[in-house]
C-alpha cells in the first residue's frame, strides 16, 4: 500500500476543514490507486508473435497463450513500475480485440473458458468501501479506477466476444453462469461511470443471448434495489440497472405477470422516495411508462401511490412555494378526482381532510375553487359510487364556507353554461332531424311517387 493511502488519517486529525474536503483531498490521492495488489518483484512476460505474423493454423493456439498471458495483473499505484511489460499487455489486449472482431473459426469450445478466465481475472475484484455520507456524486468527482487502460480494453474484448456470430451460449453457458452474474452485478457499484457504462453493456449481452439466466438476472436486480431502498440508500449503479430494466420491460409478454407488476409496485415505485433521486429519476420514469404503456390497468394503483406521496410533501411545503405550484397541482387533482376508479377519486378527495391543506387551500381558495368547480358539481351528480358522491359533497360545502360569493357565482356561472350547452343540443338535435326528414322527401320523389310502405 502506497504511503499516500496510509496517511489518509493524519489528515482527518489535522484538517480544520469540513468532512467533505477531507474526502477530497483522500479522493485525489484515491484516484491515483489500483485495486490490484502490488508485485515484490519486476514482472516479465514472454513476448509472443503476433497473430497476423503466423499460420492460419498456429492462430488458435496462439489466441489461448495471449488470453492466458493476460490474467497477468499490474500494480498501477506504482506508476513507473512495469511500463514495458504494462505496455506489452495492453497492446496484446488490443491485437485480442480486433482478433475477436475479424476473424473467423476461432471459437473452439477450449476457448470458452480461457476467455471467461482471462475475464474474471481482471475485472473481479473487491472495490473499495464508499462513505456514502461525504460523498457527494452531484459535486465530488467520483474515484477513477487507475488500471483503466487494461480494464478498458478486457471489457470491450468481452463485448466483442459476447458478439460475435460464432458465439454458442449453449457452450458458453458452463463458464457464464449465476456465479458470474452476482460478481458482475456487484461490480456495479463502482465509482467509476466508465467501467458501470461497460457493464451495462456486457450485462445486457448477457440477459440477451442466455434465457436461462434471465429470471435469475431480475431476481438479483430486484435485491439489489430492496437493499439500496430499505437499508443502504448507497449504490452506485442504479442509473445504468434501470436502463437495462427499460430494455427489459419493453420487451415483457402481454398479459404482464403478476411477479412483473409486483416488481413495478413492490421495487420501482418505492426508488422514488431515496434521497438520490435525482441521479437516475430519467431512467426510472422511462421504466415506469414502460409499463404503463403495457398494461394500462396499472395507471389507476400508481395513481393512488402518486397521490400519497403528494400528499406527504403537501405536508411540508412553505406557503410561499405553495403558491407557485398551486395551479398546475389542482387541475391534476382534478383529473383524479373526475376518475371512474374510485380508489383514485377517494384518494384525491381525502386531502380535504388534511387540516394543513384546508388551510393552504382557504388561503388560496381565489385560485383553486374556479380551477376545481365544474369537475366538483359535475361528479357530484353522475359518479357512479355513493360513497365518491357523499365525499364531493363535503367538499362542495366546505368550499361554500371558504367563500361562498365566489362560490354562488360559480354555481351560477356552471348552470348558465349548462343550460347554453343544452340549447346547443337541441339545435343540433333539431338540425339532425329537418336534415333527415329532407332526405326521406328527396327519397319520396325520386320513387316516381310510390310511397314506401
Amino acid at each position: 500500500m502506497s504511503s499516500a493511502a496510509t496517511t489518509a488519517p493524519s489528515v482527518d486529525k489535522v484538517d480544520g476543514f469540513s468532512r467533505k474536503s477531507v474526502r477530497k483531498a483522500r479522493q485525489k490521492r484515491a484516484q491515483s490507486s489500483s485495486q490490484f495488489r502490488s508485485q515484490d518483484k519486476p514482472i516479465e512476460l514472454v513476448q509472443l508473435p503476433l497473430l497476423k505474423d503466423v499460420s492460419a493454423q498456429e492462430q488458435p493456439e496462439l489466441f489461448l497463450k495471449k488470453l492466458q498471458q493476460c490474467c497477468t495483473l499490474f500494480d498501477f499505484m506504482e506508476t513507473l513500475s512495469d511500463l514495458k511489460m504494462k505496455e506489452y499487455k495492453r497492446s496484446t489486449l488490443n491485437e485480442l480485440v480486433d482478433y475477436v472482431t475479424l476473424s473467423r473459426g476461432y471459437l473452439t469450445e477450449q476457448t470458452y473458458p480461457e476467455v471467461v478466465k482471462m475475464v474474471s481475472c481482471n475485472i473481479f475484484r473487491t472495490l473499495p468501501p464508499s462513505d456514502s455520507n461525504e460523498f457527494d456524486p452531484e459535486e465530488d468527482e467520483p474515484m477513477l479506477e487507475a488500471s483503466w487502460p487494461h480494464l478498458q480494453l478486457v471489457y470491450e474484448f468481452f463485448i466483442r466476444f459476447l458478439e460475435s456470430q460464432e458465439f454458442q451460449p449453449s457452450v458458453a453457458k458452463k463458464y457464464i453462469d449465476q456465479k458470474f452474474v452476482l460478481q458482475l452485478l456487484e461490480l456495479f457499484d463502482s465509482e467509476d461511470p466508465r467501467e458501470r457504462d461497460c457493464l451495462k453493456t456486457v450485462l445486457h449481452r448477457i440477459y440477451g443471448k442466455f434465457l436461462g439466466l434471465r429470471a435469475f438476472i431480475r431476481k438479483q436486480i430486484n435485491n439489489i434495489f430492496l437493499c439500496f431502498v430499505f437499508e443502504t440508500e448507497h449504490f452506485n449503479g442504479v442509473a445504468e440497472l434501470l436502463e437495462i430494466l427499460g430494455s427489459i420491460i419493453n420487451g415483457f409478454a402481454l398479459p404482464l405477470k403478476a411477479e412483473h407488476k409486483q416488481f413495478l409496485v413492490k421495487v420501482l415505485l418505492p426508488l422514488h422516495t431515496v434521497r438520490s433521486l435525482s441521479l437516475f429519476h430519467a431512467q426510472l420514469a422511462y421504466c415506469i411508462v414502460q409499463f404503463l404503456e403495457k398494461d394500462p390497468t396499472l395507471t389507476e394503483p400508481v395513481s393512488v401511490m402518486f397521490l400519497g406521496e403528494l400528499e406527504e410533501i403537501l405536508d411540508v411545503i412553505e406557503p410561499t412555494q405553495f403558491v407557485k405550484i398551486q395551479e398546475l397541482l389542482f387541475k391534476q387533482i382534478s383529473r383524479c378526482v373526475s376518475s371512474p376508479h374510485f380508489q383514485v377519486a377517494e384518494r384525491a378527495l381525502y386531502y380535504w381532510n388534511n387540516e394543513y391543506i384546508m388551510s393552504l387551500i382557504e388561503e388560496n381558495s381565489s385560485v383553486i375553487l374556479p380551477i376545481m368547480f365544474a369537475s366538483l358539481y359535475r361528479i357530484s351528480k353522475e359518479h357512479w359510487n355513493p360513497a365518491i358522491s357523499a365525499l364531493i359533497y363535503n367538499v362542495l360545502k366546505a368550499f361554500m364556507e371558504m367563500n361562498s360569493a365566489l362560490f354562488d357565482e360559480l354555481a351560477a356561472n356552471y348552470k348558465s353554461d349548462r343550460q347554453r350547452e343544452r340549447k346547443k343540443d337541441k339545435e343540433r338535435e333539431d338540425l339532425w332531424r329537418k336534415l333527415e326528414e329532407l332526405e326521406l322527401r328527396r327519397g319520396v320523389q325520386n320513387s316516381d311517387g310510390v310511397i314506401p310502405t
